[in-house]
């Protein structure tokens, strides 16, 4: 085996294995996340996060081992008022376990199903808090990470290739040298480097490639909010309203409901709950460089904003309370249309989709990028409570025969946003 055939074996072997193990990554990553958005999409607004505190509904780690048949599961999380009305016992005795009536699901998939099923009982069982060495674990930000490490993967097999392409221009060379003095030919003399047109403006090109690349993606990345966290008049605390008191997030923000806007509550509507709860008893409360936060004096700045006092309640007069003058965090684009109602409550859309896990956070940040990309990305995956038959899904869709007939006829199994317009220009700029 010659020299150059030796090399070119070897960097073969140490790429195809590179890629063999950022595939495997990248599926598991993909598996675990998928799983932890649907159920944060789909779930978490009734069941805790830890899948073991009982909520609106009740703890869901081990609920796999409560079902004998997972087919009744699958169909349970689809429509479960249809299993209860067949009289399958289980069906039955789960729905006795809370008052609340559970929401149905029938655009779910059975792998989709699978893969909230796999996240509750890794979330469950401890496998997702941490990993070895006290690291993220998969599905527990260890999506962010391969996220980050994909890059890094295929920027060392770029490395690779191009050391690799150097020693075989190289030994191309020195071949070449044997083999004229062997023949008796003299070489000619090879030009210096840094006199060499071809490197010169080989490297030129490279650079203004890497450059450009990473000038646009300082560029599109130019008002993105991603991770925004400023800090707020008051210290509100979203995990301890949203997450350990279970307050509905329409409560606070109703409009969401009704309106395009999901508007502030007014300082009235907090006072609602504070003129009677004044101090705060509940777990420390810390800010996000660690400073252990006073609840009570908390409460004690909102009654400076609303007027009252608590030494004299009833002399409370709510008209001469002064606005919260919080720090917005969600910013679109003047140009950008985005409607609250049409997502939370025509598409069944749940809020830490967008806004992360917000019964988790203490002080809010902004989730996600919420780029155009992020949102037709989300247009394009995200399937519509499509009206299949007379009895279930939105009616609205009843109009849309060609979807209906390629659904009867196996065409399509579902139907996205992006199908009924959900990417056109002018569905969010106009």
């Amino acid at each position: 085996m010659t020299i150059s055939k030796y090399i070119i074996n070897r960097l073969l072997l140490i790429i195809l294995t590179l890629f063999s193990l950022s595939k495997f990554n990248i599926t598991v990553a993909q598996d675990d996340a998928e799983g932890k958005q649907l159920f944060i999409s789909k779930c978490q607004s009734c069941h805790a996060p830890d899948m073991k505190t009982m909520a609106t509904g009740p703890g869901l780690f081990g609920v796999q081992g409560q079902w004998p048949d997972q087919g009744k599961l699958h169909e349970w999380i689809r429509n479960n008022q249809k299993l209860i009305a067949s009289g399958y016992p289980q069906a039955v005795e789960t729905s006795k376990l809370t008052p609340n009536v559970m929401s149905t699901f029938p655009d779910l998939t059975d792998d989709q199903i699978n893969a909230i099923l796999k996240y509750i009982d890794d979330k469950g069982s401890g496998k997702l808090d941490t990993g070895k060495g006290g690291a993220p674990a998969a599905g527990e930000g260890a999506e962010e990470d391969s996220t980050r490490q994909h890059p890094l993967l295929y920027g060392i097999i770029t490395l690779i290739l191009a050391l690799g392409a150097v020693i075989l221009i190289y030994v191309n060379s020195n071949l070449k040298k044997i083999a004229n003095e062997a023949d008796g030919k003299k070489t000619p003399e090879g030009v210096p480097f840094l006199r060499n047109k071809v490197y010169l403006a080989t490297i030129a090109i490279i650079l203004f490639i890497v450059s450009g690349y990473f000038n646009t993606k300082a560029m599109i990345n130019m008002n993105r909010q991603k991770d925004y966290e400023p800090r707020q008049p008051i210290f509100y605390s979203h995990k301890v309203h949203a997450g350990i008191n279970q307050i509905n997030c329409l409560y606070c923000h109703g409009n969401a409901w009704e309106s395009k806007t999901a508007a502030i509550p007014s300082v009235n509507v907090c006072m609602n709950c504070h003129k009677t709860i004044q101090k705060y008893n509940g777990p420390e409360l810390k800010d996000k460089y660690g400073n252990v936060i006073d609840g009570s004096a908390e409460i004690a700045k909102l009654y400076q904003y609303a007027g009252f006092n608590p030494q004299a309640p009833d002399s409370w007069d709510p008209n001469k309370a002064k606005p919260i003058e919080w720090v917005k965090i969600h910013n679109l684009p003047d140009h950008v249309y985005f409607n609250h109602s049409q997502h939370v409550r025509v598409g069944n859309v749940q809020c830490q989709t967008c806004h992360g896990e917000i019964t988790a956070m203490d002080e809010v940040h902004q989730f996600a990028e919420l780029s155009m990309g992020w949102c037709v990305n989300c247009h394009r995956n995200t399937k519509v409570n499509f009206n299949v038959d007379s009895t279930t899904g939105n009616k609205f869709y009843s109009i849309y025969e060609k979807f209906h007939e390629d659904i009867k006829s196996g065409k399509m199994d579902s139907v996205t946003v992006k199908d009924i317009g959900g990417i056109e220009c002018q569905k969010c700029h106009y």
